[in-house]
């Protein structure tokens, strides 16, 4: 056998150890401390290094792996205080702790740390939980104002923002005729708002949802008063309106035209005048009066003249004239009516 004696840090006296196959490993570690041993320290993941959030009724399950050698002893706390294991429980194992949550409540929320022990070493890591749901309703909603096809809206925030801040609000009206309910903002950071584009004659109920992370609030207050959008009274202005003057004077737009005609065979002149008053209308024939007379048939329909000869005969030829009269003047048109005898 092969007796050594050997000096350890921190011992005051030289050893006497048995060297064999069996303990070389032993005076090793002795020797060099640091070949048998790891210090304490802990591989926080990358997910963990920021606010852990949850919802309500979410599962945590969490594994921090760390190293030490001998085996460390580890612990974990919330909020500095021992951990309620009747709600979270911790396996430890060689080379790594898990936290475990069934289902989260925010009153897991918090500050949890892992505390690695090996002797009189030791690693810390922290982790913030944050547990979440969905926000309370919004407050107090009311209609203020009504004018044309809009109105104005307001309310207060929650009481419970669900443990974490408001993403906005969403806002959704519905018309009395129908009782569907239709989005008209969503993400609105505002507290009060103006809905436009109301259709004439329908009237209006409003509702308004908080929304944060879990989404929006489950129920949403409705406002107590309608939004009735009216028909405004039509006003017809007539100030700085001009009458135009249609007065005219006669005027023919058809002359008479020459005519031959045969004896025996009734005859029509036609000729069309323009006026303004209603002109009166005289028949001439070789410039004398003819009205009244039974062998001619004069009429007059919307500005047109028409004077009939009845069986004309030899004598009935001539120059006929129209003449139209009215308080602005006079115009007048001829014509020649030949009457000829049948072989």
């Amino acid at each position: 056998k092969l007796y050594t004696e050997a000096l350890c840090p921190g011992d005051k006296a030289w050893q006497g150890l048995e060297e064999s196959f069996q303990n070389s490993e032993r005076l090793a570690n002795k020797l060099h401390p640091s070949h048998g041993e790891e210090h304490p320290k802990i591989w926080l993941p990358r997910a963990l290094r920021q606010t852990y959030i949850r919802k309500v009724g979410d599962t945590v399950n969490l594994l921090i792996p760390f190293q030490g050698k001998p085996k460390p002893q580890a612990t974990w706390t919330h909020d500095g205080c021992a951990l309620d294991t009747s709600r979270v429980s911790v396996r430890n194992g060689e080379r790594d702790s898990i936290l475990f949550i069934r289902e989260a409540q925010r009153a897991d929320s918090g500050r949890y740390q892992l505390r690695v022990q090996l002797g009189g070493l030791e690693a810390t890591a922290t982790i913030d939980i944050l547990v979440i749901e969905r926000p309370g309703p919004p407050q107090s909603i009311k209609l203020v104002d009504v004018w044309g096809f809009n109105a104005t809206l307001e309310w207060t925030p929650p009481q419970d923002t669900g443990n974490t801040a408001l993403l906005g609000y969403t806002v959704q009206k519905a018309d009395t005729k129908s009782g569907l309910w239709f989005t008209v903002l969503e993400h609105y950071h505002r507290t009060s708002c103006v809905v436009s584009d109301l259709i004439i004659g329908n009237s209006y109920a409003f509702r308004v949802f908080a929304e944060n992370q879990c989404g929006l609030s489950e129920t949403a207050p409705i406002t107590t008063d309608l939004a009735h959008i009216q028909k405004a009274a039509t006003v017809y202005k007539t100030k700085g309106f001009a009458q135009r003057d249609f007065s005219e004077a006669p005027k023919f737009t058809q002359p008479l035209a020459d005519c031959t005609t045969v004896t025996g065979y009734n005859t029509q002149l036609f000729c069309c005048v323009r006026a303004s008053p209603r002109p009166k209308i005289i028949w001439l024939k070789n410039k004398m009066d003819i009205q009244g007379n039974p062998k001619y048939r004069a009429l007059t329909h919307l500005g047109i003249c028409s004077l009939e000869i009845r069986k004309p005969g030899p004598f009935d030829g001539g120059i006929y004239t129209c003449k139209a009269v009215n308080a602005l003047g006079e115009a007048s048109v001829d014509c020649r009516v030949d009457v000829k005898v049948p072989n």
